[in-house]
């Protein structure tokens, strides 16, 4: 299980991860996530935590609960796809922000993250 970022708030980390798990692969369709109780102590988190994390994703229509039997990923993933797709916009307009306000313009930026890859 992938470590969180003590530096930032713990729910939305969880539901990104969860988010990039549904759209890798990691949970099928259809497929029943761990407990929560199990992903808490994966992570090392609070269960009210994780079931706030899960809430969201279920508000954001990618997964569903089944009471008494747990969460699941919803049949169709294409909304995941969704907001996975708005996240990664998101962190590369703050990535691109940031390297702004550092003095780099939009064009160093890009050379200075293929530099960063090709090194």
């Amino acid at each position: 299980m992938r470590q969180l970022d003590k530096n930032r708030p713990v729910c939305p980390q969880i539901c990104e991860l969860l988010c990039v798990d549904i759209v890798g692969g990691v949970y099928d369709a259809e497929r029943r996530l761990p407990a929560v109780r199990e992903l808490a102590a994966g992570w090392g988190v609070n269960p009210n935590t994780v079931q706030k994390a899960l809430d969201t994703l279920e508000e954001q229509g990618l997964l569903y609960s089944v009471r008494g039997s747990g969460w699941y990923v919803q049949e169709d993933i294409s909304r995941a796809r969704e907001v996975l797709h708005d996240l990664r916009l998101e962190k590369t307009r703050e990535y691109f922000a940031v390297m702004e306000s550092l003095g780099l313009s939009a064009e160093e930026t890009r050379e200075f993250v293929k530099e960063w890859y090709y090194e």
